[in-house]
């Protein structure tokens, strides 16, 4: 017991509450400054992230052999959707060093056995959210974006057309909540093995629970996605996906029972 105590400590020293305050604007300040620093690049940078974000767009309107443009009708619409996309980016460049600040703040006051088991999640956090991002920029988004365009009439006779004239600032909304909304969905395995590693759930719970789970994630599925079958599927297998792999990744987490 005493070796194990010996072992598993934290390192950190007393601090006065002033100083741990001191630490915290520290912290706040670097987090700020690498905010600062990436929305300046971001927005040098926007008209490039701003063809990016309306790539998915532009390929299915050349798949139509069609040539549109995206209108605004406002006179700071334009302004203010770069800045939009500029502190998109920012927040997505600087969540590193944002983390490891926080990591910093945190880590002192925590047992290295503590460490350990964070680390994981942590690491993980990134590479699930950029892996959501990717799903709704590359699969989800042109089926979406195909279902919405077929809506349109075209001229025939007298009767009156109906075109898509997309605006700016309402189409790189839709498209920076979809990424942020899909992102945050894809943490779900992060958050059962983390409540699995703390108690709160259990590996045989989620699985008894499965069935309900596959309910809530299809309404999950239809409230982010946009409103067509083929964008609802494809997060609702990934996320029913994802909750398997939870109750895997929870069986290895979870506190193992003690034998009498």
């Amino acid at each position: 017991m005493a070796e194990t105590e010996k072992v598993d400590h934290i390192d950190d020293k007393p601090m006065p509450l002033m100083d741990h305050l001191l630490e915290l604007r520290t912290r706040l300040m670097w987090s700020v400054i690498a905010f600062v620093i990436t929305f300046i690049a971001c927005y040098h940078y926007s008209g490039q992230i701003y063809l990016f974000l309306a790539q998915p767009l532009a390929d299915v309107f050349r798949e139509n052999g069609e040539a549109r443009k995206m209108i605004y009708t406002s006179l700071t619409e334009a302004f203010f959707t770069y800045m939009k996309v500029a502190a998109f980016g920012a927040a997505f460049f600087s969540f590193p060093v944002v983390a490891g600040q926080l990591w910093m703040f945190v880590a002192p006051g925590l047992y290295r056995s503590e460490k350990k088991a964070i680390l994981p999640f942590l690491v993980a956090t990134p590479v699930l959210f950029v892996l959501g991002a990717s799903v709704v920029y590359y699969f989800v988004i042109p089926v979406a974006w195909k279902f919405f365009i077929g809506f349109e009439i075209p001229a025939s006779g007298n009767g009156l057309p109906i075109e898509l004239q997309p605006k700016i600032g309402e189409y790189l909304d839709l498209v920076m909540k979809l990424i942020l909304a899909f992102g945050v969905a894809f943490q779900l395995p992060v958050a059962l093995s983390l409540m699995a590693k703390v108690g709160i759930v259990t590996s045989a719970g989620l699985k008894k629970f499965r069935r309900y789970a596959v309910v809530v994630m299809t309404v999950v599925a239809a409230v982010l996605a946009p409103p067509d079958p083929g964008s609802m599927i494809m997060l609702a297998v990934p996320l029913m996906a994802l909750y398997e792999i939870s109750i895997i990744a929870a069986r290895f987490v979870e506190p193992k029972p003690t034998e009498e």
